[in-house]
């Protein structure tokens, strides 16, 4: 999971980072190598906010020849993917509770994008909401 980013230039020599397909996501870093560092932040707090909120979340788009890409850690995209098919099946935290016998702050935890949780849970979570996990292992670029 990639989301595009456009950078510019500031009055200041900053750069500015923006998501094409999250237009409220705006951030910035002294260099583009901090830049990019912020971007990635940036969207996990915007992410975060979205499903405090319970809002749907954006879908990247392609990226573009010559466009760079913020990728999204895998963890954080199968969180993710948990919450977006709780919200599409219309399953609350306490539901997906029951389901996996285990109380609402456990569930809690499963959504929380900065909580290291166990791969078990993963798993059972995306058993119970119909989904299974597919992975594959590439060679870095």
């Amino acid at each position: 999971m990639i989301f595009p980013i456009e950078l510019s230039v500031l009055g200041n020599k900053t750069i500015k980072v923006s998501f094409p397909d999250i237009p409220s996501a705006i951030t910035c870093g002294k260099n583009e190598e901090h830049a990019i560092e912020m971007a990635l932040d940036c969207l996990l707090t915007v992410f975060t906010a979205y499903m405090h909120d319970g809002d749907a979340l954006p879908q990247p788009s392609r990226i573009k020849r010559g466009q760079k890409g913020i990728e999204i850690p895998p963890m954080v995209a199968i969180k993710m993917a948990i919450y977006q098919a709780m919200k599409e099946r219309g399953i609350t935290q306490n539901e997906l509770g029951t389901m996996l016998s285990c109380d609402a702050r456990q569930i809690r935890r499963l959504l929380d994008l900065d909580h290291n949780s166990r791969f078990d849970q993963i798993e059972t979570a995306l058993h119970v909401l119909g989904l299974k996990l597919a992975m594959a292992v590439e060679k870095a670029a």
